[in-house]
């Protein structure tokens, strides 16, 4: 197979994590950071895809969505941001975009967006629940693989997994809820993969991420001229997933009227485009998500009755972490040898007190703040034992092993502050440190905060409401 090539304009840091990554997944990436480089590489390399910041120094996304636009056979342009807005995402698209995220960049997100002709077959997936989707979604490769693995024992999960296998190659749609980290959207891969329609596309749309004029276009497409700014016309998600899978992730969040129109695609299978004046069918199995209470959230008139019953034929209840028993024993096991792998590094043994302290936790972030806690052990045991104090760690206090306790001669701390810093506390004085710890890392930026928590953008809002309840001062 032909080895793809891809370009980032950005600054080094914004991508460097994420080289490793794509290599082994058959990707080559090159860098530029100003317009004649981007334009030269191009010429050079004929990269498959550019991943483009809005703005540098001595560049503009603009600019090279303008080359984009006067050249058919330039290869698609993905604008991606820290903390972009929906009208920024807008604009872009309308000036020629395929599509506008916000960061992380992840290694699936970027092959969504490559020409299927050769795309690399997607990684097995494992029971972890995605990293956030870019803004409007994406496209998974056809002909990816199956092999998925669930992790866990616990006669719920058990029984989730079973109720999964015996609907999966039914065209039933299936309602997939649960707190956010607890898997859902594994779940609904792995119904996709173990269908009949594995081999068609699946296609994930975040229904929180877009405004309703924006997720319309992105779910229904549009035609030429539908709006100022639509200079071509535009197939919806719905006509890429045609004869796959749909994932309607944070269904709930979708606007009333929105809801009315996915409810037609349900019962007649077929949509309008934006602006346009005849139906498409489409044939499409549709799976949906959702982490709040939706029969309330029905009685509470913000979601249709009629939708929650055709989305809810088979429904299937996640339980959350702290309610699998040993299983939190068994994926931090898994996610230790993947990370070990990852950065080649000796697979380090639990204490017996790490142990116990992985079963009394309460998992607020469920398992994907336990897939963040172990990769924070394994790079921080270094080959050693994994101890609470690697789940629990104060970046400011800790010491490297190389110092040997020893304290710096600029630490003009006193000795029963640190010992103070160091000691034990109660889990929910430690979560209210590391939320506004974070906050205050990323100057107040929300997203960015609940990434590096490990924790969805709703469960952080949650926690800052209530710690501001408690009077406390929030970034």
């Amino acid at each position: 197979m032909t080895t793809k090539t891809i370009l980032f304009v950005a600054e080094p840091q914004a991508v460097s994590g994420i080289f490793s990554t794509l290599k082994e997944a058959g990707l080559q990436a090159g860098l530029a950071d100003n317009l004649n480089g981007a334009l030269q590489f191009v010429r050079k390399s004929s990269p498959a895809a550019i991943f483009c910041r809005p703005r540098l120094q001595g560049f503009a996304a603009e600019k090279l969505l303008a080359e984009a636009q006067a050249d058919p056979d330039f290869p698609p342009v993905v604008v991606f941001s820290r903390d972009g807005t929906a009208d920024e995402a807008q604009r872009f698209m309308e000036l020629g975009a395929r599509d506008f995220w916000l960061e992380p960049l992840l290694c699936e997100k970027i092959q969504a967006v490559l020409p299927r002709n050769d795309t690399p077959a997607r990684p097995a997936a494992e029971s972890t629940p995605s990293a956030p989707e870019p803004a409007s979604g994406h496209v998974a490769p056809v002909g990816a693989a199956k092999n998925f693995q669930v992790i866990g024992k616990h006669p719920a999960m058990l029984r989730v997994l079973a109720l999964a296998k015996q609907v999966a190659r039914s065209k039933a749609t299936v309602l997939i809820s649960g707190d956010s980290g607890t898997g859902k959207e594994m779940f609904a891969r792995f119904l996709h993969y173990h269908s009949d329609r594995a081999n068609q596309p699946f296609v994930a749309v975040n229904c929180a991420a877009l405004p309703e004029h924006l997720l319309e276009s992105e779910l229904f497409g549009h035609e030429k001229g539908a709006f100022t700014g639509a200079i071509n016309r535009k197939l919806g998600k719905f006509e890429l997933a045609s004869g796959g899978t749909m994932l309607l992730d944070e269904i709930t969040e979708m606007d009333l009227g929105l809801q009315a129109k996915l409810l037609r695609v349900l019962q007649e299978g077929e949509i309008d485009r934006v602006g346009g004046v005849e139906t498409v069918g489409v044939d499409v199995r549709v799976l949906a998500t959702t982490n709040r209470d939706i029969e309330q959230t029905v009685q509470e008139g913000k979601f249709r009755q009629d939708l929650f019953y055709r989305l809810n034929v088979i429904p299937l209840k996640l339980p959350a972490l702290h309610e699998r028993g040993e299983d939190a024993l068994l994926l931090a096991e898994f996610f230790v040898a993947k990370y070990c792998a990852a950065y080649n590094m000796p697979r380090p043994p639990f204490s017996d007190e790490a142990r116990q302290w992985l079963l009394d936790y309460d998992w607020p972030g469920n398992v994907r703040e336990l897939q963040n806690l172990m990769e924070r052990a394994v790079l921080l045991a270094g080959g050693g034992p994994v101890t609470p104090a690697h789940f629990l760690m104060d970046p400011e206090a800790w010491q490297p092993d190389d110092l040997d306790g020893a304290v710096s001669d600029t630490d003009t701390t006193p000795p029963e502050t640190r010992d103070e810093a160091l000691s034990v506390m109660p889990l929910h004085e430690m979560e209210k440190r590391l939320v506004l710890k974070s906050l205050n890392e990323t100057g107040g930026n929300r997203t960015q905060a609940a990434e590096l928590l490990g924790i969805s953008v709703r469960t952080l809002r949650n926690k800052i409401n209530e710690y501001k309840q408690l009077g406390l001062v929030v970034p």
